[in-house]
């Protein structure tokens, strides 16, 4: 709680990033539950609604992808579109759809408030998805070469887009992604030769990917959210432009 004590008045904007994600859902208490509200919806709304009552101009909140669900599948491409309605189905997603429903009210002409529904972001000391493929990018020679598309974000690319927005003090729904799709076994490729590793693409796996993607329970949902395909439509955030891809 030291940031109650921290005098916004002299900040243009806050940029909130805080929460808690990438929890086993399955095996999460009753008590860790409630942690996700507390921290992902509850903190979200008090740090701006003091930095509003501080006379800061913006807040700038990080949501993500997430609150559309996780509805990935193989059969078929997921595009997600400025009218898709969201639809959480985890607690994470849920605790930040909520927030954004919280943060919505307090955006005035006085207080600007921009919510970030960002995909996957990679780079270095990225956490979450991103870890987890550098992890199999760094120790395994194979990677099965599945075709599929993913909506992802270059930290980088993240960090000179939060600048432009605090640049123009917009306000509104923002959905950042690099100019071109990811390709899951294109980024294993990528992040193995960065350092020095070489990894061999096989197509050879993919008839057990497409089994595998049917199975029940656990391993057929990480199946398919590794392999299926989730996007942004292209143009669905025409507010900046020109921020160049990154090599991972």
């Amino acid at each position: 709680d030291k940031w109650r004590g921290i005098n916004f008045s002299g900040y243009d904007a806050v940029f909130h990033v805080a929460g808690i994600a990438h929890v086993d859902i399955g095996k999460t208490e009753k008590e860790d539950q409630k942690q996700y509200y507390a921290v992902n919806c509850d903190l979200a709304f008090e740090a701006a609604k003091k930095a509003k009552e501080e006379g800061v101009k913006q807040f700038i909140f990080m949501s993500s992808i997430i609150i559309y669900g996780e509805d990935i599948s193989l059969r078929k491409k997921r595009v997600i579109t400025r009218n898709t309605a969201p639809m959480p189905s985890t607690f994470y997603g849920d605790s930040k759809w909520r927030a954004e429903q919280k943060l919505t009210p307090l955006n005035d002409t006085d207080f600007h408030v921009a919510l970030l529904r960002a995909p996957m972001i990679y780079g270095s000391g990225c956490k979450g998805n991103y870890r987890l493929l550098r992890r199999i990018a760094l120790s395994s020679p194979f990677f099965p070469d599945f075709p599929n598309e993913r909506s992802a974000l270059y930290i980088g690319n993240l960090c000179e887009y939060v600048r432009r927005l605090v640049d123009s003090q917009r306000s509104g729904i923002f959905f950042p992604q690099d100019s071109r799709y990811i390709r899951t076994s294109g980024m294993v490729k990528q992040i193995a030769g960065k350092h020095g590793k070489k990894i061999i693409l096989v197509k050879g796996f993919n008839w057990v990917i497409v089994m595998l993607a049917y199975a029940p329970g656990k391993i057929g949902r990480m199946v398919n959210k590794a392999f299926g395909s989730l996007v942004y439509e292209k143009g669905i955030d025409i507010s900046f432009s020109g921020i160049d891809d990154k090599p991972v």
